[in-house]
């Protein structure tokens, strides 16, 4: 997270990096707390930003405190009581509150002294359960998907609006919009800070992952801008993920959607040369793929199969993954599996990508001509009218089968669809290299 320096005394960049490294890690844990605690996500999220610059101001001062999490939490806890006494909120709430203002239990002072665990302001057998119905309000489905991507970043992630606003290329207002509007719905809507029931959990955990898949898409292959990859974005995705199935160790589709993500993200060390530029698959030095996501990823791939009631969306995609990171080179690679995993993949989730993608499958395991019907077929439909993919994959084609006039207007024509600097120069290549 990236904090502003507060008005007053100069800060130290000790405490300055102190505060950092906590909310990162912590972040989560933290808002999760504050809002069981006051029942408010929106006054949670808000307590606990005024805390990080307190602690700026006192830990320059005084140094870090022994029990950082714990000062967060004290401190922010009486910014949430003041908070309720300007609203003049003098129910059972609020007294029970000053009750234990007064005792001092909660104090800035005691919580940094004492290490016991009952002088924290959560029950730590209760924070797995809040990290995951934090992640559950901020995915919430009354909030439109943009929203909810923003939202995760901000409270579950820890990230602030300037990192958010420069990961998806947008003005830092509008996230910070996008984060006041969530909280204002999430108020109106009178979502509880809780755990889904059971019976509710399962369709409301596909809003998490597909947050999570959002996220990891854009830092994967940024849509636009002038850099191919956002490695910040896509392991920020990561690290949720793997939280998640921390979480949620029974959950298949959990862990199928880090596999993918380990599985994806293991090759991103070879996917651009030294100056950003992409590097295409059959070009990319495997040997400086990381191995111990590969391992990881196939690792969770192997739980997400374990549970034994096949494999959902993401697992499909981790699998199709598994066999790119598993295969000594792209002719090696076993492609004739990766087009039945697809066709498993449109049957489960169906969208034009996947055929698009299928019909690559189909290409390197049966030739183009069979592909392009395929690509043809889906042009005409018009589901990908707008979209760069489609004319790129489809001047790939013609280009295999010597129709070169025709690949290279198809490959222009991507060029200019395609809002990504760096993708936009490797089709234009492509395209001047066909004469």
């Amino acid at each position: 997270m990236t904090l502003p320096a507060p008005d007053g005394p100069p800060i130290a960049e000790s405490a300055r990096r102190a505060v950092e490294a906590v909310w990162r890690i912590e972040s989560a844990r933290i808002v999760g707390a504050l809002a069981r605690y006051t029942g408010d996500f929106a006054l949670a999220e808000d307590v606990a930003q005024e805390a990080l610059a307190e602690a700026l101001v006192s830990w320059s001062r005084d140094g870090a405190p022994a029990s950082p999490v714990g000062w967060l939490l004290s401190t922010a806890r009486r910014r949430a009581i003041d908070a309720f006494r300007r609203r003049s909120a003098l129910d059972e709430r609020y007294a029970a509150l000053a009750g234990e203002l007064a005792e001092g239990e909660f104090s800035a002072g005691a919580a940094t002294a004492r290490e016991r665990s009952d002088d924290l302001p959560w029950d730590p057998d209760r924070v797995d359960d809040d990290v995951l119905a934090l992640m559950f309000t901020a995915c919430h489905p009354v909030l439109s998907p943009e929203a909810r991507v923003a939202l995760t970043l901000r409270v579950v992630g820890g990230l602030s609006s300037e990192e958010i606003a420069r990961a998806f290329l947008v003005p830092v207002p509008t996230v910070q919009a996008r984060i006041t509007r969530a909280k204002k719905t999430i108020a109106a809507a009178r979502v509880p800070f809780e755990l889904p029931p059971p019976e509710e959990r399962a369709g409301r955990l596909g809003a998490v992952l597909s947050v999570l898949y959002v996220i990891f898409t854009e830092g994967s292959t940024a849509t636009a801008g002038d850099d191919l990859l956002r490695p910040d974005l896509a392991y920020e995705a990561v690290r949720l993920a793997r939280m998640l199935t921390a979480l949620l160790p029974a959950e298949p589709q959990a862990h199928g959607l880090l596999a993918l993500f380990e599985l994806t993200a293991a090759r991103f060390p070879a996917r651009t040369g030294p100056d950003g530029e992409p590097v295409l698959l059959e070009d990319q030095d495997r040997r400086r793929w990381d191995r111990s996501a590969i391992r990881r990823g196939l690792a969770a791939l192997g739980r997400a199969s374990a549970a034994g009631r096949g494999l959902g969306p993401y697992g499909l995609q981790a699998a199709i993954a598994a066999c790119h990171a598993t295969a000594p080179s792209v002719r090696e690679t076993d492609w004739e599996r990766i087009v039945l995993l697809y066709e498993a993949l449109g049957r489960v989730a169906p969208s034009p990508v996947v055929e698009l993608n299928r019909a690559v499958a189909v290409a390197m395991a049966s030739g183009p001509q069979e592909a392009l019907g395929m690509v043809d077929d889906l042009a005409a439909s018009g589901r990908l009218s707008g979209s760069h993919l489609l004319p790129g994959v489809r001047g790939e084609l013609l280009s295999r089968l010597g129709r070169t006039a025709e690949a290279r207007a198809e490959l222009e024509l991507a060029a200019r669809l395609c809002r990504n600097t760096r993708e936009r120069s490797v089709l234009l290549r492509k395209a001047a290299a066909l004469g």
